[in-house]
């Protein structure tokens, strides 16, 4: 509970951006949803039934309260387990970065998504840990002549588009929401970052 003031702000903006749309939405789905943090900001007026998918179990044995209808599901991102055309609208929050073949994810909520159906997603973009990216570049180049990377890399923010296109999606709106976090020191950081990891 700690460390999900990130992961319960971005998937507030979310359900922000599902109320911008004046529509109910029959039938949703979350891929990624871990505890539930767009779930718990809709209600029954926006979203008739709402399916929570994620891989990991323990995240779906702790999803929070919400007032809509939910059926949990397991599953992967990359393998989702419904019919095409099932869905009105699918969200996304913070989970894309950690799947591995991201180009099959956004074909994979194409194909679930109805023909008119809407996609609300975040993930984390290209700048992100910037400042963390660049200190361990620069010591590691200092002390050891060459650096490895030491975080996962991130979705430049203009090769989405691409990506989205190439996966069937048109009428594309892409754009970016910068969320500052600081931080007394590195270790702090770091233990911060370590709970964000996937629970898998």
């Amino acid at each position: 509970m700690k460390f999900d003031y990130l992961k319960e702000e971005v998937g507030s903006r979310i359900a922000d951006r599902v109320y911008d749309i004046a529509r109910k939405f029959s039938l949703a789905l979350d891929v990624g949803c871990g505890r539930g943090y767009i779930a718990q900001h809709l209600n029954k007026e926006t979203v008739g039934k709402f399916f929570q998918v994620d891989i990991a179990e323990n995240a779906l044995k702790n999803t929070l309260e919400m007032e809509i209808p939910t059926v949990s599901v397991l599953a992967d991102e990359e393998f989702l387990p419904f019919r095409e055309n099932t869905f009105d609208l699918v969200v996304s929050s913070l989970s894309l970065h950690w799947v591995n073949d991201l180009p099959r994810a956004l074909e994979q909520i194409h194909y679930v998504l109805k023909p008119d159906g809407v996609f609300i997603g975040a993930m984390f973009g290209g700048d992100t840990l910037y400042e963390l990216r660049c200190s361990l570049q620069l010591a590691e180049t200092e002390r050891e002549g060459g650096f490895s990377p030491h975080v996962s890399p991130f979705t430049a923010v203009n090769d989405l588009g691409h990506l989205l296109g190439r996966a069937g999606f048109n009428t594309l709106t892409v754009d970016t929401d910068e969320i500052q976090v600081n931080y007394p020191g590195m270790f702090e950081l770091m233990e911060d970052l370590q709970e964000k990891s996937p629970e898998c």
